[in-house]
């Protein structure tokens, strides 16, 4: 038997917005209420990126609105695709290199320091030094695990939940080992550590999450105070579709009854 599942073109497109991340506080720039709107048409989809001040890293600002074009791109049947980041010192630039797909150093030319995937690789090292902390700390809270013995966790010994989630997923796009009897406290290029340097490691790891975590509330707080008066309207995008079909459909199987 074969089920016909409904998704509305807004949460398909909200959900490809989902899985853009803000490279340096490691979360998904829906969640941070950096995607302003989404405008629908016949013609194809619109979205308005905004963020915390207009003075924010340049090269930040272009790789989340880069990783937003793409997310969108690779979606059926959206039409012509438009991603544009506003209020921002640099919004003109950014949004004319999108739109001509002249890429990082194509727009921003000898002001561009580092090729993007370097700076890309940059800030995944850091979301796995803080994945890594955390699935550490939540094993230690409930096993009972002394800090001299961090450095034998493997995969394995971490327990199912979103930390454990957050740090497969940060390794499995790094490159680094997946196997189930990895060590867990490692070094950027996946090395195991020695018992004296796994605890120095830890508290770095926690020293980096900390800060993530804490510049995160921080552009919350920022954002909020530039685009509403407290009330936390700033966290939801504003929509509107004035396209005639608005729906896609997906098989799904499911078994029929015996």
């Amino acid at each position: 038997m074969t089920a016909v599942a409904v998704v509305s073109l807004e949460t398909e497109i909200l959900a490809a917005l989902a899985t853009v991340m803000d490279p340096e506080l490691d979360q998904p720039i829906t969640e941070l209420g950096f995607v302003r709107s989404v405008a629908i048409d016949d013609d194809g989809v619109t979205v308005h990126l905004r963020l915390p001040t207009a003075f924010c890293s340049p090269n930040f600002a272009y790789l989340m609105a880069s990783d937003a074009l793409d997310a969108l791109q690779v979606l059926d049947d959206l039409g012509e695709v438009r991603v544009l980041l506003d209020d921002h010192h640099d919004s003109d630039k950014i949004n004319a290199g999108l739109a001509a797909a002249a890429g990082y150093r194509g727009t921003f030319g000898s002001e561009a320091e580092d090729s993007l995937d370097e700076l890309r690789t940059t800030f995944l090292r850091k979301a796995h030094v803080a994945a890594m902390e955390r699935a550490v700390a939540v094993l230690m809270r409930r096993e009972a695990l002394a800090p001299g013995e961090t450095h034998r966790v493997t995969l394995r010994d971490l327990p199912d939940g979103p930390e454990k989630s957050a740090l497969l997923r940060r390794r499995f796009v790094l490159g680094l080992s997946m196997c189930p009897n990895a060590r867990v406290v490692v070094d950027d290029d996946g090395n195991p550590l020695s018992p004296e340097q796994t605890p120095v490691r830890l508290r770095f790891a926690r020293s980096v999450r900390i800060s993530m975590e804490g510049n995160a509330h921080f552009c919350r707080g920022l954002l909020a105070t530039r685009y509403t008066d407290g009330s936390g309207e700033a966290d939801t995008p504003a929509l509107s579709n004035t396209r005639t079909s608005n729906t896609r459909t997906s098989n799904t199987r499911t078994r029929s009854p015996r």
